[in-house]
């Protein structure tokens, strides 16, 4: 009996770290990104990710969709919802595969936008463009 208890202690404890970690994990990312986002504001290289967009197609009319979407039939409006739902859907593994990829050169942003349109509905697609939009371009 006391191993049993010993056994139900042991699976409520270890549940409970895993519920910290996770949301501590969620919070770290949404952290990051604001970082990110911060310094590319700050050192002037938005405006590189600006004309970036401007001068792709796809990505622009991604930009558009964004710009023009209804806002309150989104299912999530801020980067730590946004961020919940990537990690959730897709994955740390998966989503550190394709910044890896990006930063490398071996797959373009069409191919990323891609991979996150298999893992997510046209719904949550949107949303991250609304975020995105709103991100590059300063809208709050």
């Amino acid at each position: 009996m006391k191993l049993l208890n010993y056994l139900v202690a042991l699976l409520l404890l270890m549940q409970a770290g895993g519920f910290l970690i996770y949301f501590l994990g969620y919070n770290t990312a949404t952290v990051k990104l604001d970082e990110v986002s911060k310094s590319l504001s700050d050192s002037g290289k938005i405006e590189n990710v600006r004309t970036y967009i401007e001068n792709d197609e796809e990505l622009s009319i991604y930009m558009e969709e964004a710009k023009t979407a209804e806002e309150s039939s989104l299912p999530f409006h801020t980067t730590g919802q946004a961020t919940r739902v990537l990690i959730k859907k897709v994955g740390v593994t998966e989503l550190n595969e394709i910044r890896k990829e990006a930063q490398s050169g071996t797959m373009t942003p069409q191919e990323a936008v891609q991979k996150l349109e298999g893992k997510l509905t046209e719904e949550e697609m949107l949303a991250l463009k609304v975020i995105a939009y709103k991100e590059i371009y300063n809208q709050q």
